[in-house]
């Protein structure tokens, strides 16, 4: 059976972009949504709800959790939508949820006191600490058509490893469902102490560095470029700062692709600066694809 796509909610405006998003991506793959509210969170970030009207905590809830999911099967007519509530804390409820799910889609900022952060303390966590695929709905994504009749095209973060990495498979394979192409960023920059002002050498140490940019990027690209040949692939090499080159290159694209690497045995976030940047300020919805160790 697929793995249903699930949507973390907490009652704000960015988790209900977050349903719309994954409702269509429900859709697009033709699997089940699951709706699923950790009742804690708002004690996690620190929100409020109006209890002082003389309305219970739970009866908040079912509110919540009901009017998530009339709102995704409006929006996508026949995707089957199913809900839980959890009472427990949203990091460890949606981590376990990442596991079994498609991917796990959550808005890029909470409710209540921490909701003035560019990005939500719950989403932030998550992205960091899940076994699976982490969708944060950035962007002016939530209009009634969707990401997908935007036409934008998939950017992925090609990292440092040899051949084969889960972000760049995920990439591909997500392009392949919509029919957009992938770009492909690489970015490189030649150390400060490898300037030279000597005219027969100026360029030499800076050729090189994007030499080995180029060779990284068609390694890393080869095995899902042959498992998914109808995928159009475009090459960017950049150089300078990683973050800067993707946070460019997501101002026009429907999805952006980053791994992560999650070393066993540490505790705490596990997330890069690349990453965490491209979380914090991508102009498209960022999803987060955890790499083999």
């Amino acid at each position: 059976m697929d793995r249903p796509m699930v949507v973390g909610v907490d009652g704000s405006e960015s988790s209900l972009r977050a349903v719309d998003w994954a409702a269509d991506e429900a859709a697009l793959r033709g699997v089940p949504l699951h709706v699923v509210y950790a009742s804690l969170w708002q004690r996690y970030e620190r929100a409020v709800f109006p209890a002082s009207q003389g309305t219970s905590e739970r009866i908040l809830t079912d509110v919540l959790v009901v009017a998530a999911a009339r709102r995704a099967r409006q929006r996508v007519p026949g995707t089957k939508v199913t809900t839980e509530v959890v009472p427990a804390g949203p990091v460890p409820v949606l981590r376990r949820a990442a596991r079994k799910a498609s991917a796990l889609v959550l808005g890029s900022r909470g409710r209540g006191s921490a909701a003035e952060l560019l990005l939500g303390s719950v989403s932030l966590a998550v992205a960091g600490r899940a076994d699976g695929p982490v969708i944060v709905v950035r962007g002016p994504h939530d209009d009634r058509a969707g990401s997908r009749a935007r036409g934008g095209h998939i950017v992925v973060g090609v990292p440092d490893l040899t051949a084969d990495s889960e972000a760049v498979r995920f990439a591909f394979r997500e392009a392949g469902r919509r029919g957009v192409p992938v770009e492909a960023v690489r970015a490189w920059h030649a150390p400060a102490h490898e300037a030279t002002d000597h005219l027969l050498l100026t360029g030499e140490p800076a050729q090189a560095h994007r030499q080995r940019a180029v060779e990284a990027l068609e390694a890393g690209l080869r095995a899902p470029a042959e498992e998914f040949p109808g995928v159009e692939l475009r090459r960017r090499i950049v150089e300078g700062p990683a973050r800067t080159a993707l946070l460019d290159a997501s101002a026009d694209a429907a999805l952006l692709v980053v791994g992560a690497r999650h070393p066993q045995g540490r505790f705490g976030l596990h997330i890069g600066r690349v990453t965490h940047a491209v979380l914090h300020h991508a102009s498209c919805p960022v999803a987060v694809v955890p790499e083999r160790a």
